[in-house]
């Protein structure tokens, strides 16, 4: 038995990526994209049919609103071909632009569904990925309301995760490598397994939503190393590069998880409520949060600008 299947026992594997032939060979339940992910995918030759049939539902709409309208239909096509294999659900992201943006995060939301629905995908098959700022979980907690489930993507500290929980979100994703990626930094050596913080975040998280009886799910994001997945085994859902998958799916073994039930109902996490002004306090109060968000945030900007990019120059040369 290989480390992969042994996860599977405990824990949903979703695929990070836009390669629709790795999700052939892993399996995985669900999967997840971005802006990064669709651009690499978007070039490779064996998705062309793809990209000019996003083209050409774009070109209906006019000049004005080609290059957007070319994103979300890009996106969706991949979405489309995803769901043929997995079983489970895609996420597809709101643009980063929208992330301090309620109102426009929600229409946003709107729109990516009703193409999807258009196409004859149900909306239960569908996450929208929001950026996890305030505005972003305000949107979450309306869109959820109407039936049209979120995955919150650069959560790093406990207060996002707890207002997230409180908004009744159905799935957070909490950035295990980037927390660890900065204190390895500030530490200036690696950081021994058993004290990983990025581990210590997702796990604290788990207990705290299991504890308490939230129904909003958990799946531990932006890994660095395999242990930093075997570690976390148990957790409602993993996602996980092709690359840490193939280290997964080559390594023999059996897994014990780590994440349960049990343990998160002797764990010592009291039951907090969150305001807005508590929040962001809370939130302000972990440096590595506030630094991590917001570098999140420019970074995923900067990978959507490349897509929107090529996006135009697509378009022009269609």
């Amino acid at each position: 038995m290989s480390l992969l299947d042994s996860l599977k026992k405990f824990t949903t594997v979703v695929a990070d990526t836009g390669d629709i032939e790795s999700m052939r060979q892993f399996k995985p339940q669900d999967a997840t994209t971005n802006p990064s992910l669709l651009f690499k995918a978007a070039q490779r030759p064996e998705y062309r049919p793809l990209v000019e049939a996003a083209l050409a539902d774009a070109d209906r709409l006019g000049e004005s609103r080609r290059t957007e309208a070319f994103m979300d239909r890009l996106a969706v096509n991949f979405g489309k071909e995803i769901l043929k294999i997995v079983p489970g659900r895609v996420s597809t992201e709101v643009d980063a632009r929208l992330s301090f943006d309620r109102e426009a995060t929600v229409a946003k939301a709107q729109e990516l569904i009703a193409l999807y629905e258009q196409a004859g995908i149900s909306r239960e098959r569908i996450l929208i990925k929001v950026g996890t700022t305030w505005e972003g979980i305000r949107a979450a907690g309306e869109l959820e309301k109407q039936g049209i489930h979120c995955n919150m993507t650069l959560l790093f500290s406990f207060a996002q995760a707890v207002a997230c929980a409180e908004a009744g979100v159905t799935l957070i994703s909490p950035f295990v490598g980037r927390i660890y990626d900065y204190y390895k930094k500030e530490r200036g050596a690696d950081i021994p397994a058993a004290e990983d913080p990025g581990v210590h975040s997702v796990t604290r998280i788990y207990n705290y939503y299991k504890k308490f009886g939230y129904q909003t799910q958990v799946m531990g994001a932006s890994f660095r190393k395999m242990e930093q997945i075997v570690d976390l085994a148990g957790c409602d859902f993993l996602t996980i590069s092709t690359e840490l998958l193939d280290e997964l799916h080559n390594s023999p073994g059996e897994i014990t998880p780590t994440l349960t039930l049990e343990n998160a109902r002797a764990s010592k996490e009291e039951k907090i409520s969150l305001d807005e002004k508590t929040y962001r306090w809370m939130h302000n109060e972990d440096a590595m949060a506030v630094e991590k968000l917001s570098d999140g945030i420019r970074r995923f900007n900067v990978d959507a600008r490349k897509l929107e990019k090529w996006a135009s120059t697509a378009a022009a040369t269609a």
